[in-house]
């Protein structure tokens, strides 16, 4: 073995996620794994969503990996760091790469990392495993793009940034057989009654929302073809044979031109599979909407964020609330469900902020949405723009990005209780509303049941 990629999310450490249970394989590691492979290295996979971090100590021993690489995002930090002195107990050269490790290089090299990776993977990870497994070059380190790292002395190493992979049909499709597929379509099975499969079709976002992390795939907007894509929705037909597709994009159907021509490429092969997906409502025209609906899409989620226009301005959505409440509209009408993202605390916001977005939920009528609290990401303009303001609740090592706070701010019981009181006027609305529309169909109906006795009471009177 040459490298032991890993990531350390578990699902027995998530309790809201085994509730919810939408669980899907680490797609930017399989994108590295079968890069890697192409090139000639040979790689295990250690997926930890369905094991433990002793499983990954177990591994690491029986294998005993030259160099280990940990993909890590802003949840799961903590696990990453347990199983980085896990890998250097083990004697291996640790990498890390992903969302959360660029902004805090530093940290991760102080916590016994050798190298962080910045940027996307597998260009560098093919370029610095060979490097690592040969000894410790700092000339050899040097010379690759896209590094953090510590030369002899100990004085950090940056070296210059790689440039982003322009060509996306030119990567293989990601290593899913290097993981069990069918644990993550058994479970979606078990709690949904259909198996999911999750791909991408594009890389990074150009929009500007403040509190937005570019790390890996920097403010970029990188299409893979409308063929490249079909064939990989084909392959997963063929291979794994799920009832339903994820495209995980961060905007999916941002490019109009793009999205008819794949609706096309799929109609023409004949590929009808029920999908989910999150898009931006102002990319939702009519023939879009009508291109969803020939893909196979039951349910499009929408980053509504606030129901106030002055908070939206803030966040540098733009985007309107009228713009989303017409997309809902033209989803819900082509009978596709709407879910919605709302996005609570967002520096700035007042109790009048809260009552507009109960007053758009109302109005807008999502099939289902979902709340969070804002918290400023490192190496974001949100971040900039409140850094004198942010708390932590410990040790950089024992909290994750997630749990900062921002002082002046309202407490976490007050957006406890913020979210119970949206949710509860929301569903008060609906509840009402339903019942109105109850009795006017039960006085409609008793309308057309009267006029249609008199006529047969009529029609027999003149016989």
């Amino acid at each position: 073995m040459d490298v032991l990629l890993a990531h350390a999310y578990y699902l027995a450490e998530d309790a809201e996620e085994r509730r919810i249970m939408r669980p899907h394989p680490p797609l930017g590691l399989l994108y590295v794994s079968a890069y890697l492979k192409r090139a000639g290295l040979a790689v295990e996979v250690f997926d930890a969503t369905f094991q433990t971090v002793d499983d990954f100590a177990t591994r690491v021993r029986e294998t005993r990996p030259p160099v280990v690489g940990i993909a890590v995002n802003l949840m799961t930090k903590r696990n990453a760091l347990r199983m980085v002195a896990i890998a250097r107990a083990a004697g291996a050269r640790v990498i890390v790469g992903g969302p959360d490790p660029p902004y805090h290089a530093e940290a991760y090299l102080d916590a016994g990392v050798d190298v962080v990776v910045v940027g996307e993977g597998e260009q560098t990870m093919a370029a610095l495993v060979p490097v690592l497994g040969a000894g410790w070059d700092v000339d050899a380190l040097s010379a690759i793009d896209g590094l953090v790292f510590r030369d002899g002395a100990g004085v950090v190493v940056r070296t210059r940034p790689r440039a982003q992979i322009a060509d996306l049909d030119t990567l293989p499709l990601p290593d899913r057989d290097a993981v069990d597929m069918s644990r993550y379509l058994s479970a979606w099975r078990t709690a949904h009654g259909v198996g999911t499969v999750s791909l991408i079709t594009a890389r990074g976002c150009p929009y500007t929302c403040t509190w937005c992390s570019r790390s890996v795939f920097g403010e970029s907007h990188r299409r893979r073809s409308p063929q490249h894509v079909a064939d990989e929705v084909q392959h997963i037909v063929n291979r794994y044979h799920p009832e339903r597709i994820w495209y995980a994009d961060d905007v999916f159907g941002i490019h109009r031109t793009w999205t008819l021509a794949y609706a096309d490429e799929l109609e023409r092969r004949g590929l009808h599979l029920p999908f989910e997906c999150i898009s931006r409502a102002e990319r939702i025209d009519d023939a879009v909407a009508d291109a969803l609906v020939r893909l196979g899409c039951t349910r499009v989620w929408i980053g509504s964020e606030s129901g106030s226009q002055a908070v939206l301005d803030r966040m540098q959505r733009k985007v309107t609330v009228e713009r989303v409440r017409e997309a809902a509209a033209r989803l819900k009408a082509r009978r596709i469900e709407v879910g919605m993202f709302i996005m609570f605390g967002f520096d700035g916001e007042q109790h009048e902020d809260l009552a507009a977005t109960v007053d758009h939920l109302k109005r807008t009528d999502p099939d289902i949405f979902l709340t969070t609290v804002s918290y400023p990401i490192k190496g974001t303009p949100y971040y900039a723009s409140v850094a004198d303001r942010v708390q932590a609740p410990g040790p950089w090592d024992a909290h994750s990005d997630r749990e900062l706070t921002l002082r002046g701010r309202p407490t976490r019981p007050y957006y406890q209780f913020a979210r119970r009181w949206v949710s509860a006027e929301v569903a008060r609305h609906r509840h009402w509303r339903e019942k109105r529309y109850a009795a006017a169909a039960r006085a409609a109906s008793s309308a057309l049941i009267g006029r249609v006795g008199m006529a047969v009471a009529q029609h027999w009177r003149e016989r």
